[in-house]
């Protein structure tokens, strides 16, 4: 039928264009920066899709192939300006999307297969999205419609100071802790750097008789669980790896927090900065530890455009560079 047809073709060009943009945010891409324009741009697409649509629903093939096009560049647009956190979310929405289009194309077939494993795909996606907002005391229409971050203290950034530090000043404050917390994010898994990672705890552990535990943020990584996986496949024990719930209040009773590629999920300005696209996510206190290090490649801000005021706090040391190559240099130092 021809609605039928024109759904499919709306939300199967929109996911997969939506999910191509949130690759390209993911693989810290900052061509399209200027979140007001594309949020602007993005309605008028919209409205001239909706419009499209009726056209393409009387009309012949060329007014379906626009319409089409037209999808295909709001998905893009849609998911551009939503960075920070959120993105694992939106991949999940758009993962749920996908698998009630292949629901309707096996309404659209009469096939009873696509129908099945449609339901599975988009249920799954829709309960995960669910589990994740909520797990985050997030909305999902403030995740897509949360207004451009006003970034007027990127100004006074540059004559800010930092405490820069190296491996061996990290290796030093790590063999003299009590207890050390590590807070993997989305950088150690760009860098692989989750076996030298486990190996640093290891000895941390066998060694140095240092209390080490692991933080996760219900949305570190690509994914809810990415984190778990890669630490898992590094062989780190999973009892000493906690959720966020569970290890929050322990950062004032810690040393040290090795903060390892991690940015959104620990910056404390979400709980302060309401027109933030972070604002009211929950974060990982890491600030609360005695000394912060913290593992980046730059002072750049993360997907939510955002500066981290804990790069400039008295208690953290900045180490800067490739996280699995500032992991193994520690771990050389402690061996």
């Amino acid at each position: 039928p021809p609605l039928l047809l024109i759904c499919i073709i709306g939300i199967g060009f929109m996911t997969f264009s939506g999910s191509c943009a949130a690759f390209l945010k993911l693989a810290g891409s900052r061509l399209f920066s200027d979140r007001e324009t594309i949020r602007a741009v993005s309605l008028i697409i919209f409205i001239t899709a909706i419009i499209s649509g009726f056209y393409a629903y009387s009309g012949g093939f060329e007014y379906v192939l626009g319409f089409a096009l037209l999808m295909c560049l709001w998905g893009f647009f849609f998911t551009l300006p939503i960075g920070g956190a959120d993105m694992p979310i939106i991949i999940s929405v758009l993962n749920s999307l996908s698998g009630w289009c292949t629901v309707l194309v096996g309404f659209s077939r009469d096939n009873t297969l696509l129908i099945i494993v449609g339901t599975l795909v988009g249920a799954s996606g829709t309960i995960l999205s669910y589990i994740m907002t909520k797990a985050m005391n997030r909305n999902l229409l403030r995740v897509i419609f949360t207004p451009p971050e006003n970034t007027a203290e990127d100004a006074e950034k540059s004559v800010r100071a930092i405490h820069q530090g190296t491996a061996r000043d990290a290796a030093f404050l790590m063999e003299n802790a009590a207890k050390v917390i590590i807070v993997p994010g989305y950088g150690m898994a760009a860098a692989g750097a989750q076996h030298e990672l486990a190996n640093m705890a290891k000895i941390l552990k066998i060694k140095y008789q240092v209390d080490v535990k692991f933080a996760i943020h219900p949305v570190a990584g690509r994914m809810p669980g990415h984190m778990n996986v890669l630490l898992a496949e590094a062989d780190v024990n999973p009892d000493d790896v906690f959720e966020l719930k569970d290890i929050n209040q322990e950062f004032q009773t810690a040393d040290v927090a090795y903060v390892i590629g991690a940015n959104d999920t620990t910056n404390p300005l979400a709980k302060t900065k309401t027109d933030s696209p972070i604002y009211q996510m929950p974060i990982l206190e890491v600030g609360q530890a005695k000394k912060v290090l913290f593992v980046k490649r730059s002072l750049a801000p993360g997907y939510a455009g955002i500066d981290n005021p804990l790069f400039y706090a008295d208690n953290t040391i900045m180490l800067l560079g490739d996280a699995k190559d500032v992991t193994k240099q520690i771990v050389a130092d402690l061996e």
